[in-house]
């Protein structure tokens, strides 16, 4: 009996794999076909593995696929390395410093091909690689696949497709985790995120995309280590704030990124806009404006973005100005300067980001005026349709009448004769002009001598 009861448990575990060995999926469990693939990447893992290296496609291209998703990127790894890839494919070019990557062009589309990478040798505080808390600072290492594997940060992220065979390999059971839907960090949490921080952003953005739940373990230690995200240089957290923003699920990021306490110091504030409820009402409406057009696949402007998202800091500090005795023109350019410094240490926003932001900014009050000729020159600025969205938007959280918007939208529609019967009277002070003090007459000039007889 003891012996039946023992066949009927072992008949039921699953073949155990080899330590550090990948589970093998076939195309008859997985389901993805080569047929998926982009012509570009089949043609460089073809021609990578006709020349005896290993190629497959990797990271969030395989987890699109198991969903159902159509991938924006594919990426490929491969155990040849940058020349090695650079010799097999004429058009392709080597890029990056902190990690050699080879951009492979084949006609419009790019393939990014990276080399198998290694695990660094790191330690808090240790000499070259690693700062005291942690985080990696070189990692310019090559290594295998199984190696490549382990350095990714989630288990969803950690597959490698082979169209050759149409199998997937799966080193850290990445497929069951996407089928349950759980999102869970490779390795221990606490440690890859002082690695790198950033990995606490891409669980929180990642799981909103997704819609998948983080696992506990990968949970927990964000709160606690969610300082770190100040040693991170600037440039990275914008990189990967702008994902999060437009990734189609901008609001339930934001959203995401409160319930995880990620929220203060990203935007200097942010966490004080979301307190407060016409703030929180104005950034949630511009959230789901944003992330209805990224799904509709219409163009979005990151400057516009993030204009929404400082909004009312600069409100707030314009309105501060001029009750210290500041006229409103003055003490707006004082506000935007004092509300761009103050995030510029946590969020490096492009130059070209802040002449967007200022230019609503400055815009927003200009839309105030609605009498003489500056309507008609206001609806000619190049920037006037994304102004009036950002007035729009304003209106809905209730910050100023709907009736203001309402005005700009049938006065940009209307016609020469009905824009004339909308305009309202100035009662703004008429500004005299100066006059031009006039010239001395000039001395009398002498009489002209009498001509030649």
């Amino acid at each position: 009996m003891i012996r039946k009861f023992l066949q009927r448990v072992f008949a039921k575990t699953p073949a155990q794999k080899p330590l550090g060995a990948p589970a093998i999926l076939k195309r008859a469990e997985h389901g993805v076909g080569r047929e998926r693939i982009s012509a570009c990447a089949v043609k460089i893992t073809s021609g990578l593995q006709a020349q005896g290296h290993s190629a497959f496609v990797v990271g969030g291209a395989v987890r699109d696929l198991l969903l159902g998703r159509d991938p924006k990127d594919f990426d490929v790894a491969t155990s040849a390395n940058p020349e090695q890839v650079r010799a097999v494919f004429r058009r392709s070019r080597i890029i990056g410093r902190r990690f050699r990557l080879v951009h492979v062009m084949c006609g419009a589309d790019t393939v990014e091909v990276a080399t198998f990478r290694g695990a660094a040798e790191v330690a808090a505080g240790s000499a070259l690689n690693a700062d005291e808390h942690g985080r990696i600072l070189r990692d310019n290492v090559f290594g295998s696949q199984q190696e490549d594997a382990a350095r990714r940060d989630f288990t969803i992220n950690a597959m490698f497709y082979n169209p050759a065979t149409e199998e997937i390999l799966d080193y850290h059971d990445g497929y069951a985790d996407l089928q349950a839907m759980t999102l869970r960090v490779i390795g221990e949490p606490s440690q890859r995120y002082r690695e790198d921080p950033v990995r606490m952003l891409r669980a929180v953005r990642l799981s909103a995309k997704l819609g998948m739940t983080i696992a506990d373990a990968t949970r927990s230690p964000i709160a606690e280590l969610a300082p770190l995200l100040r040693h991170v240089p600037t440039a990275r957290v914008f990189d990967e704030m702008l994902k999060l923003l437009l990734s189609g699920h901008a609001a339930e990021c934001i959203t995401r990124l409160r319930d995880e306490g990620l929220h203060h110091g990203l935007l200097p504030m942010l966490d004080v806009i979301l307190e407060q409820p016409m703030g929180e009402r104005f950034v949630m409406a511009a959230l789901k404006a944003t992330d209805a057009r990224v799904l509709a696949e219409a163009p979005v402007s990151p400057g516009f973005l993030f204009a929404a998202l400082l909004w009312h800091e600069v409100l707030a500090a314009w309105n501060a100005a001029q009750q210290a005795g500041t006229k409103s023109a003055p003490a707006l350019f004082v506000a935007m300067d004092q509300v761009i410094d103050s995030q510029a240490e946590k969020l490096a926003i492009p130059r070209r980001f802040g002449v967007t932001m200022k230019e609503l900014w400055t815009l927003q009050a200009r839309l105030l005026n609605r009498s003489g000729r500056r309507p008609y020159r206001m609806i000619e600025h190049p920037r006037f349709r994304a102004a009036l969205d950002f007035l729009v938007l304003r209106c809905a959280s209730g910050e100023v009448e709907p009736e203001l918007g309402e005005w700009w939208q049938r006065f940009a529609e209307a016609n020469e004769g009905e824009r004339a019967s909308m305009l309202l009277s100035d009662t703004e002070p008429k500004r005299r002009r100066r006059r031009r003090s006039k010239k001395p007459a000039n001395v009398e000039a002498a009489p002209s001598e009498p001509p030649e007889q």
